[in-house]
Formats: structure tokens, sequence, C-alpha cells
């Protein structure tokens, strides 16, 4: 069943600041899905639900594969050195770049329908759920440490599907898609939220996000029209906060 809101005459919350976005372009990519910005290759990388994920440049252009011994990747992130992939069904498997196992698949505590994952510096793994609806935090080994019912959010967010976290501030950006609001959602460290956007404008049924912190780039995958939209990024901070510090960029350049 179909959980679109009406995004007509919606009430958007807001934050204490302004969270901005402009788009700057786009470009054409096969059935984009979660995404994560890497520094040391100064690339996305991607997953499509399949048995694969790709790296590709800024620009598209495809870098590497990997695989994995679970039995698709329908999220990845950037852990430390290396990715954590997830299958979606509860399952995750630790990575090197080159595509090598670092250890065999582990299995989170509970059930979780994993659409996207990030990770936090002290290893702490934070991944959205669309059946049921969370917003949850794990340790590194699976165990739950809590989670947000997304659905008691206002507006709701149902059909979570991509989820970034900007290291400068600990935010985490969070697209719903087509089924859902396609709208962005801004959260603080805590998962309280802040903010949320209408990408209506930038595109239908977003389905991956990804943040280039060091440039205030934002990537989103949308999966009407297969594409990678990029973005000019402002998060909602106090009027009074002080610019943010630089973060990491690209190592290549």
């Amino acid at each position: 069943m179909l959980k679109r809101a009406c995004l007509a005459g919606m009430v958007w919350a807001t934050g204490t600041g302004a969270l901005e976005l402009t788009l700057t372009g786009s470009y054409a990519l096969n059935r984009p899905s979660s995404l994560d910005y890497d520094p040391t290759f100064c690339g996305l990388w991607i997953a499509n639900e399949g048995p694969e994920a790709i790296l590709v440049t800024l620009q598209g252009d495809e870098l590497r594969r990997v695989t994995s011994d679970l039995f698709r990747i329908k999220a990845i992130a950037v852990d430390g050195q290396g990715l954590i992939v997830a299958d979606g069904a509860g399952s995750f498997q630790r990575l090197d770049t080159s595509g090598a196992a670092l250890g065999a698949p582990f299995r989170a505590e509970g059930w979780l329908d994993t659409e996207g994952i990030v990770t936090t510096e002290d290893g702490t793994l934070i991944t959205v759920e669309d059946d049921p609806e969370y917003l949850t935090w794990l340790a590194p080994d699976g165990t739950l440490l809590r989670r947000v019912d997304t659905m008691t959010l206002e507006p709701p967010l149902s059909e979570a599907q991509g989820i970034a976290r900007d290291p400068r501030t600990g935010h985490l950006l969070i697209v719903d898609d087509w089924e859902g609001t396609n709208a962005l959602y801004e959260f603080d460290a805590e998962g309280r939220l802040l903010a949320t956007e209408s990408l209506v404008p930038y595109g239908l049924d977003p389905e991956g996000i990804a943040i280039r912190p060091g440039s205030g780039q934002l990537f989103v995958a949308f999966d009407s029209g297969d594409r990678i939209a990029s973005f000019d990024y402002v998060p909602t901070l106090p009027a009074d906060a002080p610019p943010l510090p630089p973060a990491a960029d690209c190592m290549m350049s």
C-alpha cells in the first residue's frame, strides 16, 4: 500500500537555522540506491540492491566493484578505512575497499529492514528501516542500542531509504521516497528532528544520500530518472553558531 502523503499544504518542521539546498548538477547512473562519500578516493560508493557495489568518481565514472558474502548489497557505508554493507534483512559484513572480507557476516539484534547505514567515529552503526519504520543505533557487533519510531514525527517519515551523517555536526540526513513525502529530513546527533525540505523540485523517488563535508556538498540518488544530483548544502545551526570547520575531503587531489 502506498504511504505517500499529500505534499500540498504540508507543514514542514523547521529548526533554529535554515537548512539550505542549492542544486549544482546531475548525471545519469543506472539504479542508484544507498550512497556514501569516500574521501580517500574522492568518490561515491553506491549500492543498487544487487550482488555488487560500485565506486564511482563524483562525475559518475566507475572506479571499481566489490562483492560480499551477503545475498545482495542493499546498503553501504565507509567504516574506518574499509566498508560495511547490509543486505536489508538484518545481516551485515565488513569489507576492505578492494572487496576482501574483513570478517564473516553477522546479524544485528532484532529484525532490521535496512535501507541505509552510516557509521560514527566510535564504530556505532546508524541505520534506517521502512518496515517497520525506525532510525536505529547499533553497537559495532550489531547489538541494539536504541531506536526512534519515525512514524511519530511530524511529518511522519514512513519510507526512509538513505542516510548520511555530517561529521562536522553529527547531524543525520535521511531521504524519504515517493511512497512517503519525497523529502529530506535533518536530525541532530541524538535523533531529534531539526528540519525537512521537499525534494520534489529536484527529482522524484530519492533512494540514497551522501555528504562531502569538506566542500559542503550533498549527493542524492533519485530512482526516477536514474540519476545522482549534487547540491551545495548548509545544515541547520543556531543563528549565533560559528562557521563549521573543514572536514575530510579528497585525499587524491
